[in-house]
């Protein structure tokens, strides 16, 4: 099975090329499940959905519900932001999570949870995007622990480990992230841990996502790092989940556009006997 996550920064930059090139990137990929931050839809369009539809996926789309700070940014009241699942098997449900903030952070970050229902058993799986303010990591913490709880509280039972994806605005070693892990902190629902899936990756493969060798990343001037996650919880009892292979994509331009200013993170994981 193979899963990517993706912030497809939303509606700046050249957006019209960009959402051509995202969807060159996956159609190469031929990924089986999706997870999307950032996704844009405005005047009946919905980027997630036309992927979807020219990937052959279903889709599950959130909406952000206080999209007001972001619209303020491109000077457009109409455009919503949200995050979305595309996913090669039905969705049976699907919830969102608001994530904790202050009212100075509070821009409608959440967690979207897709069941997602295969011949053989259900994968609970979710995407998320957590506040990118710096410095603000006690309140990265807070999300992740309401995140955790949710992934939990959600999973429901099937032998496949949940999966979760998404945009952490925090690098691997940032007290957020080992919170989800659970080997190097307490992690915040008990006895309940997730992987990095990046653990099983080549040591010397380049891992950033957040890179300066990408022009849209480079403007703001911050170090690179991998900031984009996919965490998958222990194997099941015929090895559902199990990470096989993880790497990077969408790390060069497609016809001459950058697809995002961010690198998409791939893994292979199994499907079970």
């Amino acid at each position: 099975m193979r899963v990517v996550t993706w912030n497809l920064w939303w509606r700046f930059g050249p957006w019209r090329e960009r959402q051509k090139a995202v969807l060159a990137v996956l159609r190469d990929l031929r990924p089986d499940v999706v997870g999307l931050q950032e996704v844009w839809a405005a005047d009946g369009e919905n980027l997630a959905e036309w992927l979807a539809a020219d990937l052959g996926l279903h889709c599950a789309w959130a909406p952000s519900p206080a999209p007001e700070r972001w619209r303020r940014r491109i000077g457009d009241d109409t455009v919503d932001i949200g995050t979305a699942v595309l996913s090669r098997w039905p969705v049976t449900e699907q919830r969102t999570l608001l994530l904790p903030a202050p009212p100075d952070l509070a821009d409608g970050r959440q967690a979207l949870y897709a069941r997602l229902a295969t011949r053989s058993h259900d994968i609970p799986f979710f995407t998320v995007h957590l506040t990118s303010a710096p410095g603000a990591s006690v309140v990265r913490c807070e999300q992740v622990r309401a995140l955790a709880e949710f992934v939990w509280s959600s999973s429901g039972d099937t032998p496949h480990p949940p999966v979760v994806t998404g945009d952490f605005n925090a690098g691997p070693d940032s007290d957020e992230v080992r919170l989800l892990d659970g080997r190097r902190t307490a992690p915040p629902v008990p006895g309940r841990i997730l992987y990095d899936a990046w653990d099983y990756a080549d040591p010397s493969a380049p891992s950033a996502t957040w890179t300066p060798e990408n022009p849209y990343a480079a403007r703001v001037l911050e170090p690179p790092s991998r900031i984009d996650h996919i965490h998958v919880g222990p194997p099941g009892p015929s090895g559902e989940g199990h990470v096989r292979a993880v790497r990077r994509a969408g790390l060069t331009p497609v016809d001459g556009v950058w697809p995002s200013d961010h690198a998409a993170v791939v893994a292979d994981l199994a499907e079970g006997d």
